[in-house]
């Protein structure tokens, strides 16, 4: 069994661990989540997150079982570290390498939460729109979460065995973002607006499924004389999957003009997800005060898009991850300052 395969194991067991404690320990009852609880549960997955970069700088090596000079250098080259080894200094290189791998799972790592909010902007006009009890979302949100793990693993190894075969592919996603920050900086208040009755994921369902017309509580499957159906809840939740599908067209790309290592784009993007049930209920009844937030985001996927597009160069000018980082730190920074110092001005009404 390879090193790859008993690391991703390993962090998967973790997940599914976090996952059932969530299951079993604390959603026995539905119920509202508190402003606290989102924080507490906020602050442990950070915590997880920074503790598994930490993992990374001091035992990175054991994620591609990497043991002599020569191995080290193979992995480097297949998954194009922008870093210089030392020749004949394993040890001075190992150490420069997993300060690489950690700080390109930092960033990955920062990027897609970042990219979530966008998804939560969503998401409660998703709720909204079909008139979902709040005592329910964290029900749908985890739920959902199982959803986006599977897709983005599909995701993320497809993407990174087509980059591996053809280069060419990475100008394709950086144009491609580029152009989505672009729409997104142009795009309207009132352009996601959610109608839920020809939603085509409804339209979709309704051709597969029984729909019972009423919710029934937290069930998303319900039997009605002798006939199963599904229940709005359902396809609430079938909503919010499609549209982490769409969300993970743009954050994956992101994350692989990081690294194209696609267990740290894995590990990142996996965190970021796990954090982001939290960070909605955290961020659901104050978010609309963060209005140049999506604006930001329109900057940072443009930059990532414009830094693939000329990656080349910028590694040949000395541009860093750790570059990376602090852009998209500075880009997220400045957005969230000055969506308080110039709040929104609230539209008048004429009597």
């Amino acid at each position: 069994m390879s090193n790859e395969l008993i690391f991703s194991i390993g962090f998967l067991l973790f997940i599914a661990l976090i996952l059932a404690l969530d299951l079993g320990l604390f959603s026995r009852k539905e119920h509202v989540v508190s402003l606290k609880q989102a924080g507490v549960m906020s602050l442990i997955m950070v915590a997880m997150a920074i503790g598994f970069y930490f993992i990374l700088i001091t035992e990175g090596q054991e994620l591609h079982g990497i043991k002599d000079f020569a191995h080290l250098k193979e992995i480097v080259v297949r998954h194009q570290h922008n870093i210089s080894l030392i020749p004949n200094n394993f040890q001075e290189s190992l150490m420069l390498y997993k300060q690489n791998l950690g700080l390109e799972f930092l960033t990955g790592y920062v990027i897609e939460y970042a990219l979530s909010v966008d998804n939560i902007f969503v998401i409660v006009l998703i709720f909204s729109a079909f008139a979902v009890e709040e005592k329910y979302y964290h029900r749908v949100l985890f739920w959902g979460i199982l959803g986006a793990i599977v897709m983005r693993f599909i995701f993320i190894f497809v993407g990174a065995a087509l980059i591996a075969k053809f280069a060419w592919i990475l100008y394709l996603f950086g144009a491609f973002l580029v152009f989505t920050g672009i729409r997104m900086f142009f795009s309207k208040e009132g352009d996601d607006k959610i109608d839920p009755e020809n939603h085509p994921v409804v339209k979709w369902a309704s051709k597969i499924f029984s729909i019972h017309p009423k919710y029934e509580g937290k069930h998303f499957f319900v039997k009605i004389n002798a006939k199963r159906m599904v229940t709005p809840l359902f396809l609430v939740l079938l909503i919010v999957e499609f549209t982490d599908l769409l969300f993970a067209v743009d954050s994956i790309p992101a994350i692989f003009a990081v690294t194209k290592d696609p267990y740290i784009v894995f590990f990142s993007n996996i965190f970021a997800i796990m954090g982001l049930r939290s960070m909605f209920f955290l961020l659901v009844n104050i978010i609309h005060k963060f209005h140049y937030l999506k604006t930001g985001l329109a900057v940072l996927l443009s930059f990532i898009g414009v830094k693939m597009l000329g990656h080349v160069y910028l590694e040949k000018w000395g541009f860093t991850t750790e570059h990376s980082l602090i852009v998209i730190l500075s880009i997220l920074v400045i957005s969230i300052v000055a969506s308080l110092i110039f709040p929104k001005k609230k539209k008048h009404t004429q009597a």
